[in-house]
């Protein structure tokens, strides 16, 4: 069966990236139905060898597609997601619009696919620092039971889209040439800094992306008094987020164990001989699905503690493949065609 398709945000670095991870992985399409704003209605996208035109994404636009991806914000989602399912299609949304409602299932294939069945028409994807974290550490809750873990996030320019890339590639001329490029994205220069803050604060002094992390991480492993604290900072990486984990689990650690659950793990590859400088970066893992594992050891603050790091290209697991993974899941278990 192929399905009619069609593709919230198709211009953006997301839904570019959809198109070419459905090429990459031979996803069954009948059509393409790419949706953008009015200002790109009208120009073309390239799939399957033949061009495509954009048309604008308005609830007519939605009539007799099986599925939709969407990749264009939370406030998109909000007004056109609704209209979609009235109209019999499957939405599967990459925006924190309907994370966190209690009848949306939010969902990694690899660690709770079973959340599929009870969706209701809109199916969600996780921030992509949750589902990058979640790689490593959900094969280590399956071989330990998680009770917490600190996270810190090294955050690529690509979670904030193509804008924030080109600042980041303009400042870095910019330098090279002896002259400065003033911020535009970010509220400081991104080039040669770190920036601890993603997305906006809270009276708490927590921003929204960290929360997410919390939040997030409870609803898709259904653990609902895990402990998490988080500190998410930008970094000048272009693409692909790293992630510093100190976890505690319920039962005692044991490093042969935990290397052999992540190997073993469909979303995850070990990436761990420190004495060799193989450990997971950036570069090795943009541009590839499984996310990278390593520096595994024994936490020194934690009892039954384990400190690793990961790295993962937020483009792909963190936001287009993840999409993609779920479409593939809902195919194979014949749920994909309109209802």
């Amino acid at each position: 069966m192929a399905y009619r398709i069609g593709i919230v945000g198709v211009t953006g670095a997301v839904g570019q990236e959809l198109l070419a991870l459905m090429a990459k992985r031979n996803f069954p399409v009948a059509e393409l139905r790419p949706l953008a704003s009015a200002r790109s209605a009208g120009t073309k996208v390239t799939y399957g060898g033949r061009e495509w035109t954009v048309q604008e994404a308005k609830p007519e636009a939605f009539d007799g597609l099986d599925f939709a991806i969407f990749s264009a914000g939370g406030s998109i989602s909000l007004a056109l997601a609704p209209e979609a399912v009235k109209r019999g299609v499957i939405v599967i949304d990459n925006s924190s619009a309907y994370r966190m409602d209690p009848t949306v299932p939010l969902v990694i294939p690899e660690i709770n696919p079973q959340a599929l069945e009870t969706h209701q028409g809109i199916i969600s994807n996780p921030n992509c620092s949750t589902a990058i974290a979640l790689m490593g550490l959900y094969p280590l809750h399956q071989a330990f039971g998680l009770k917490r873990f600190f996270a810190s996030t090294y955050q690529a320019v690509s979670g904030t889209g193509a804008e924030a890339m080109r600042e980041l590639d303009t400042q870095a001329r910019a330098w090279a040439r002896g002259e400065s490029s003033p911020a535009k994205v970010y509220p400081h220069t991104i080039n040669f800094n770190v920036i601890p803050q993603v997305d906006s604060f809270l009276e708490d002094g927590y921003t929204k992306e960290e929360m997410k992390m919390l939040n997030e991480g409870r609803k898709i492993m259904n653990l609902p008094d895990l402990k998490v604290t988080t500190t998410c900072v930008r970094v000048p990486v272009f693409r692909a987020h790293s992630i510093a984990l100190s976890a505690e689990f319920e039962r005692p650690v044991d490093l042969t164990v935990a290397r052999q659950a992540i190997s073993n793990f469909p979303g995850a590859e070990l990436c761990d001989d420190p004495p060799n400088k193989k450990y997971p970066m950036p570069l090795d893992y943009a541009g590839k699905e499984k996310c990278g594992v390593g520096r595994l050891r024994k936490d020194t603050l934690f009892d039954n503690g384990l400190s690793l790091w990961v790295s993962g290209d937020q483009l792909w697991k963190g936001a287009a493949l993840n999409a993609i993974q779920i479409a593939e899941a809902l195919h194979a278990r014949g749920r994909l065609a309109r209802r």
